[in-house]
């Protein structure tokens, strides 16, 4: 018997190995002199040199020493064959190497199908081994297990597996040959899964090998080309590190640049991650972190520009000029948010850029209108495929400073969806309070936006949330009246015009008659964009004829006289009047009351009318009314059966009368309670057949009891009168406190009534009076007020 080390000799096999130890070279020379057969068994630890009989296995094989040849340093190489696998009886040592009793054993095995189905499966599954495997020569291994007998068949395959000793020798100590075919097949599953996983992974490492050697190669490539061209070796990374070191960030946000500069060093140049990361890096580099414009504190010189690029608006300029002068007083004052509220063309947005001039900030603008996603104000978080920072930071990019005028256009036009309320989110931008530390998803990191002048504009506040409203200084920016509009159609609108249709002064000329007529017959708007379309009408066709003039073939042609734009003139230029002049309209009918009204566009006057048929006492309203508007109607009929004998009627009159009332124009909305005298003193007169004055215009709310309460926008609804030629007004005594708003000029021009009940406005506004019935002995009328004066 010979231990032997690191191999486990299996039964059929050929297998060549080196005799070195002196006792195993003695057993093998007794072998040799003998019939040539050995017992091999395999020692338990490799390391030992001189292994006792219990640090060999049991279980070894008995082979036949086909070849032994001397080797020049005393070492025998030896070829045995495996005959059959015998088992330790017993073992002695005494003759200077081991000799051992040993049981073979001897298994007769039963052909059958299941046999059958065993063996193919054991020979399909190393054919499969054998191809995956890179070690083995698939003729030589395939011709090797093409054997019938079964124990063969396994000794065979097993002898030939990528094993560990351990489990070729528990292979080797399995005697029954079905159980050791079972084993090996058992064997070769687990071997072709590993080698399949191995040879996947090789595959991956292989591929992404390639791809990196690839790009390792055109970026040397690319370096090389560069250091030709003499752009120099300094690297990317070392120009970005500079650069956040110079931008004067925040030290979180300065933190946040140099590590996320750190993850593109070790990121591959052309992996996806590190243009994420790049164009991070990029964002946080474009916005000004200490740049600043350089403030323009003269008051003279702002008052100057704000006079010279808008007529009128002296509240805003006003305010504006407060700002200025709070500037040079206080050295780091926070940044002011105002909100402009007025119809559409009165100037706001302009009046942004002239504010922007007057301070000698960079203007930017954000137009709102429509915007119904949060993230078009804080942006998307990185995590998303082309996340982009919000637009508050792409326009502070635009600026390039940290201080400049910021315009958020129509922020009442915003609306929400599922996607998030960008109203809601705005409410830290406009707060002084919070907006110095504004976080956009995208930079993910704290910005400063309180040196910001913020500037929003609206046309209607009901739109805009009350906590957005609540942030904002509102302005209010009234409509122009005529002479406003005169004014600026001479300064600004007929200048401009001309520069763009390429006239000069001696070409054409405007009147101030003719600019007149224009407004009042050709526009009707709170601002100017109508009348400043009219106006490069007229240039236009004036052009024409400056061009045709000039290309007539005609020698020694006259000079074209200048254009000189009257009143009389505007039919043959722009076609018949578009407005009527209502003065022509004014008569005194039976009826018919003209009211006032407020619109997100300015103010318009109300004609209401009222007729009478026979009926059952109904109170018929059209006109397309609000719930508020038709609860006026019947408080205005309450009020005026309730005082029935004062206004000369029987006290049944309405039982065989119904009464209609409507408004035009009929298929535009109207709510609000301010028709309340209109509708009543309309009605008044239809019943007792007294005309209504129609030079007189008139608004306020009316309560059962005949008190006029006040109402809202009298600025408009006063230069709606002043615009269609109505000189006399009636409105609520409480709203004497709004007179300061009025312009200067229509105040002196306007008559103005304060009424505080029902009997003074038909005092004023019926053409006559009113003759009281003879109160019946006995009755009294519940419903007249303490103190109030009867109607005549």
């Amino acid at each position: 018997m010979m231990p032997i080390r690191d191999v486990v000799i299996f039964p059929y096999m050929m297998t060549p190995f080196v005799v070195g130890r002196e006792s195993s070279v003695r057993a093998l020379e007794e072998a040799m002199a003998g019939d040539k057969k050995i017992f091999l068994a395999t020692q338990h630890d490799a390391s030992i040199d001189e292994p006792k009989p219990n640090e060999i296995y049991n279980v070894g094989t008995v082979v036949n020493i086909v070849q032994s040849l001397k080797l020049p340093d005393g070492n025998i190489k030896v070829l045995v064959e495996g005959v059959e696998r015998a088992k330790v009886v017993s073992v002695s040592d005494e003759e200077g190497f081991f000799r051992a009793v040993v049981r073979t054993v001897s298994y007769k095995v039963e052909t059958g199908a299941q046999l059958d189905a065993l063996v193919s499966r054991v020979t399909n599954l190393f054919e499969q081994y054998v191809k995956l495997s890179q070690n083995l020569n698939y003729e030589t291994m395939i011709a090797a297990v093409r054997v019938d007998d079964p124990g063969k068949l396994a000794d065979t395959v097993g002898a030939n597996l990528q094993l560990t000793i351990e489990e070729k020798q528990d292979l080797l100590e399995i005697f029954d040959p079905i159980d050791r075919l079972t084993r090996v097949a058992e064997m070769l599953d687990i071997e072709i899964e590993k080698l399949n996983v191995d040879r996947t992974i090789q595959g991956r490492v292989k591929r992404q090998m390639e791809k990196a050697q690839k790009e390792y190669y055109l970026n040397e490539k690319i370096k090389a080309i560069q250091k030709e061209l003499g752009r120099g070796e300094k690297s990317e990374i070392d120009e970005l590190k500079k650069r956040i070191e110079t931008a004067g960030m925040t030290k979180d946000a300065l933190e946040k640049a140099m590590a996320e500069l750190k993850r593109l060093e070790n990121m591959p140049p052309m992996s996806a991650e590190s243009t994420v990361s790049r164009n991070y890096l990029d964002w946080l580099l474009a916005v000004p972190w200490k740049k600043r414009s350089k403030e323009i504190r003269d008051l003279k010189f702002a008052e100057g520009v704000l006079e010279s690029d808008h007529y009128g608006l002296e509240k805003i300029k006003e305010r504006i000029l407060e700002f200025l002068a709070v500037r040079r007083l206080v050295k780091n004052p926070k940044g002011s948010i105002l909100c402009f509220v007025g119809p559409p063309g009165v100037g706001k947005t302009s009046l942004g850029m002239s504010i922007a001039k007057a301070t000698g900030r960079k203007f930017v603008r954000l137009s709102l209108g429509g915007v119904r996603d949060e993230a078009e104000v804080r942006g998307h978080r990185r995590t998303y495929i082309g996340a982009l920072p919000g637009q508050i930071i792409q326009m502070m990019k635009k600026a390039g400073t940290r201080n400049p005028v910021f315009m958020l256009d129509e922020v009442d036009k915003m609306s929400t969806d599922f996607r998030g309320d960008p109203s809601s989110a705005l409410l830290e931008v406009l707060d002084p309070e919070q907006n110095y530390m504004f976080m956009d998803h995208y930079l993910d990191v704290e910005y400063d936006l309180s040196q910001v002048f913020f500037i929003a504009t609206a046309n209607v506040l009901h739109t805009i949330p009350p906590a957005l409203q609540d942030r904002m200084e509102v302005i209010r920016l009234s409509g122009y009246t005529e002479y406003e509009k005169l004014e600026i159609a001479k300064r600004f609108l007929v200048r401009k015009q001309m520069e763009q249709t390429g006239l000069t002064a001696k070409q054409v000329e405007f009147t101030d008659a003719g600019i007149t007529g224009l407004i009042q017959f050709y526009t009707r708007e709170a601002g100017v964009r109508n009348l400043e379309r009219e106006i490069g009408n007229i240039c236009r066709k004036t052009a024409r004829k400056v061009v045709n003039h000039d290309s007539s073939p005609a020698k020694n042609k006259p000079e074209l006289p200048s254009e000189v734009l009257t009143a009389e003139k505007l039919p043959d230029l722009l076609g018949p009047a578009k407005f009527r002049d209502l003065q022509t309209d004014k008569k005194n009918e039976v009826g018919a009351a003209v009211g006032l009204a407020w619109t997100e566009v300015g103010g318009q006057i109300l004609t209401t009318e009222a007729t009478l048929m026979e009926g059952k006492g109904k109170l018929t309203v059209t006109g397309k009314l609000g719930d508020v508007m038709q609860e006026s109607a019947q408080a205005a009929m309450s009020y005026i059966r309730s005082r029935a004998h004062q206004f000369g009627l029987p006290r049944d009159f309405y039982r065989n009368l119904d009464v209609h009332l409507h408004i035009p124009e009929g298929a535009i909305p109207k709510d609000g309670p301010s028709a309340g005298i209109t509708i009543a003193t309309t009605i008044c007169s239809a019943l007792t057949r007294i005309a209504v004055r129609g030079d007189v215009a008139m608004t306020g709310e009316i309560t059962l009891r005949g008190k006029v309460l006040p109402i809202g926008g009298l600025k408009e609804k006063l230069m709606a009168a002043h615009r269609h030629g109505i000189f006399e007004a009636i409105m609520p005594a409480d709203n004497q406190k709004d007179l300061p708003d009025i312009p200067e000029n229509i105040r002196n021009v306007m008559k103005l009534h304060f009424v505080e009940n029902m009997d003074e406005v038909l005092k004023i506004a019926l053409d006559g009076e009113i003759t009281a019935l003879p109160m019946p002995t006995g009755v009294e009328v519940g419903t007249q007020p303490a103190g109030e004066t009867r109607a005549h």
